[in-house]
This record gives C-alpha cells, sequence and structure tokens, in this order.
C-alpha cells in the first residue's frame, strides 16, 4: 500500500514539474500577412508542452525558410502566478507579389524576353502561385501552383502545366543542327516533409516534345521532324539545414533527384537519370560569405544527341555559352565569395568572386571522359548582387566569366537569385 502511494506521489509531482515549465501562451509580433493558425501549426513548440529551447531555434530556422518570413527571432517570459512561460515570435515579413521581368539576346531572335507575376506566399500559407509568358523566337508560357503544406503542417503537392520552346542544338559526331523544340507538360507532385529539415517529392509528369529541323548536320538515323509522347515519374529528397540572416545564409543543403522516362519513339530508349547537388554556406566576419556547390549526375549511357545534361551558362558554368555541349554524365563544382560593398536600410549591394569547373562525359563514353582535358572547363571570374533584404528573392545577379582553357569561351551571366 505503502509502496502504490509513493508511485503516485511521484508521478503528481511530476505532471506538476512539467506544467510548471510548459509553455502558457505563445504570441506572434510583427505578423501582417503570414497567418497565424498556419505558423502555429508549423512550428515545434506548442502550447502545453515542455519548454524546449532545441525546439525553439528549430522553429526559428524552420520560419525563415518560409516563403513570407525574411527574419525570425524569439523572447521567453516566465510567470510568475504558475510557473509557466509565454513565448513571443518576433518577425519581419518578405514582401511575396514579384513581377518577373528578363531579357536576353540569342543568336536566333533580335531580343528574347519573358513576362510574369508570382505570389509566393498566398492567404499567408506558403502557397506559390504565378505565371509567366515568353518570347525567343517562339512563343511559351506556364503555369506553377506550389502548395507544400495544403493538407496539414507536413503534407502538400506541387502542380504545372507548361509550354517552353526553344531552338536546341543537337550534336551529331563532330557536326552539330539546330532544332525547334517544343515541350508540352502537365506534372503533379506529392510533397511530404519527414522533418523540419528533410522533405521527398514525388509523382509524374505526362509531356510531349516535338523537333523540327532548321538547319546544319543531319544524319538518316534521326529524323528531321518528330513527335514523341513520354511519361517521367520522379522522387526528389532534399535535406536543408541553412540558417538565414536576411541575405547571409550558413550551413549545409543537399538535395537528390532521380527520374525515370518512358517514351514511344523507336529511337530513344527508356532512360534513368539522377543527379545530387551538395551545397556548403560558411560566413566570415560580418558580410562575408563563402559557398560551394558540387554536382554530380548520371544517366542512361546511351548514343544519342539528346544527351539530357547540358553544358550551358546558365545552370552550371558561368562564361561557357547556350548549350555548347550534352552529355550522359556531369560534374561541376562551384565556388564563390559573396562580399557586402555597401549596405543601407533595405538595399545591399555584394561583390561576388567566383571560380566554376566541370567536366562530362559523352554519350556513349566511359568513365575516363570525366578527366579527358577535353571535356574539362575553368571559368574563373567576378560579379555583382543588387538585393532588396524584404522582397521574396529580389536578388539581381550579374556574373562575368572567363574561360582559362583553350580556346575558353567568356560572356555575361545574368539571373534572379543568387546561382546556387
Amino acid at each position: 500500500m505503502k509502496k502504490n502511494l509513493y508511485i503516485l506521489l511521484l508521478l503528481w509531482c511530476s505532471t506538476l514539474h512539467s506544467q510548471e515549465n510548459s509553455i502558457h501562451k505563445i504570441n506572434w509580433s510583427g505578423q501582417k500577412k503570414m497567418d497565424v493558425i498556419f505558423m502555429t501549426r508549423f512550428i515545434q513548440s506548442k502550447v502545453g508542452e515542455a519548454l524546449d529551447s532545441i525546439k525553439l531555434n528549430s522553429d526559428i530556422q524552420a520560419l525563415t525558410r518560409l516563403n513570407g518570413i525574411t527574419k525570425a527571432t524569439y523572447t521567453v517570459d516566465k510567470l510568475k502566478e504558475n510557473e509557466t512561460y509565454e513565448v513571443t515570435f518576433f518577425l519581419i515579413e518578405n514582401y511575396t507579389l514579384i513581377p518577373n521581368l528578363s531579357l536576353w539576346t540569342t543568336d536566333d531572335a533580335p531580343a528574347a524576353y519573358r513576362v510574369g507575376l508570382y505570389e509566393f506566399n498566398l492567404l499567408g500559407k506558403n502557397i506559390s502561385i504565378g505565371g509567366f509568358y515568353q518570347f525567343n523566337g517562339i512563343n511559351s508560357y506556364g503555369l506553377q501552383f506550389a502548395a507544400p503544406y495544403l493538407f496539414n503542417e507536413n503534407w502538400g503537392l506541387e502542380t504545372s502545366l507548361q509550354q517552353i520552346g526553344s531552338i536546341e542544338p543537337v550534336f551529331l559526331n563532330s557536326a552539330s543542327a539546330k532544332y525547334e523544340y517544343t515541350n508540352k507538360a502537365f506534372e503533379l507532385l506529392g510533397v511530404y516533409r519527414t522533418n523540419f529539415k528533410n522533405t521527398i517529392k514525388f509523382g509524374s509528369s505526362l509531356f510531349n516534345e516535338k523537333y523540327t529541323y532548321i538547319n546544319g548536320a543531319t544524319s538518316p538515323e534521326i529524323p528531321q521532324d518528330f513527335t514523341i509522347d513520354k511519361v517521367l515519374f520522379k522522387v526528389n529528397n532534399q535535406y536543408d539545414n541553412l540558417k538565414y540572416e536576411f541575405y547571409l545564409v550558413e550551413g549545409i543543403k543537399n538535395s537528390s533527384y532521380f527520374q525515370f522516362v518512358t517514351q514511344t519513339n523507336s529511337f530513344q530508349n527508356e532512360f534513368l537519370i539522377g543527379w545530387n547537388d551538395f551545397v556548403y554556406l560558411k560566413r566570415f566576419g560580418k558580410t562575408g560569405n563563402f559557398g560551394t556547390r558540387i554536382r554530380l549526375g548520371l544517366a542512361s549511357n546511351d548514343v544519342s544527341p539528346f544527351a539530357p545534361f547540358a553544358l550551358d551558362n546558365n545552370i552550371n558554368l558561368r562564361g561557357v555559352g547556350n548549350i555548347i555541349d550534352r552529355g550522359t554524365g556531369s560534374f561541376v563544382m562551384n565556388n564563390e565569395y559573396r562580399y557586402t560593398l555597401y549596405e543601407k536600410k533595405w538595399f545591399v549591394l555584394q561583390s561576388n568572386t567566383f571560380i566554376d569547373l566541370g567536366s562530362w562525359r559523352k554519350p556513349g563514353g566511359n568513365w575516363n571522359d570525366f578527366v579527358a582535358s577535353e571535356n574539362f572547363r575553368i571559368f574563373p571570374g567576378v560579379g555583382l548582387r543588387f538585393i532588396h533584404k524584404t522582397i521574396f528573392n529580389a536578388i539581381f545577379r550579374i556574373d562575368y566569366g572567363i574561360g582559362i582553357n583553350e580556346n575558353g569561351a567568356k560572356g555575361l551571366v545574368f539571373g534572379i537569385g543568387q546561382y546556387f
């Protein structure tokens, strides 16, 4: 009997201690557009549960990854009357209704442009919706919708509908040809957040590719005009342990992509493709930011002029040119050091010094292709970043890369957002 009373007394004391160290209330300060109910469900800290500084720090890290929040901090106040705690999160929100305008030159049109409008925080729930129109000699359009927390704090979906057209080089042995390429696609993905650092996306895409020969080399094995219906199945996994202080970032991010493509034509086989991006960012001093990205990709090693990995300015090597070659394997390392030259209120001017290097495996080639001198490229360069601290992804970048290999190319690369 005494033993049972002792156990009950211990349980009562434990419960009382737990209640005394619990969270009594969660407040939000600085909230304008963000939905309070959504954020309360999104964070790990809950009313009635024990105060946990590890969870609170994780909540800050997770909140600053939301499109609508550029900075988050918290305070903890102890309530004397019942020995519980009141937590207050302080937010600085992003402006998230963003028009998009891009201009560039091409060899096939006097001017190319893209105009669009995107809302990255619809209803204050981190929902992205928007669309664009593009003209580069060919009309293109796209509509996107992404709601990673649509059903609850862990489950959501993404979908898109687009028609993209471009003039694509196709490499036939030592010669090349130009084709007009059109891709019409519909994609639907499920999104599952396994924990606050890791997210899995899975689903499929139905798309149609159309190639129309323009000029250049020909091959009896490759038709000059053809249309292909394809189905793509994909799984993506992203580990994100980045910490943000406005535009300054530190931590590790790793993204893995796996895809299987089946198609209806006779001269292209079904193929697998996968690649991995590893990103490491480190802050130095108050405004220095070093970053490196290592990308390794492999695909089915078929002999085909339509190999999936492209050597391109906007994807891997700044200054190399627009789709100068293709391969069934790719290795790329991008390194850069960003340093703040000027900062006042919302505006930041940032310098960038970089060196990009990479190699690729030719279609039907072997592992030695990765170390062959003719496939290896090195591009050092410099650039600038024009940053608005409280508009989502409002980073306009300019980089100039110079190839130091024999007959190395050089050129300017423009874009929105950091290169990686």
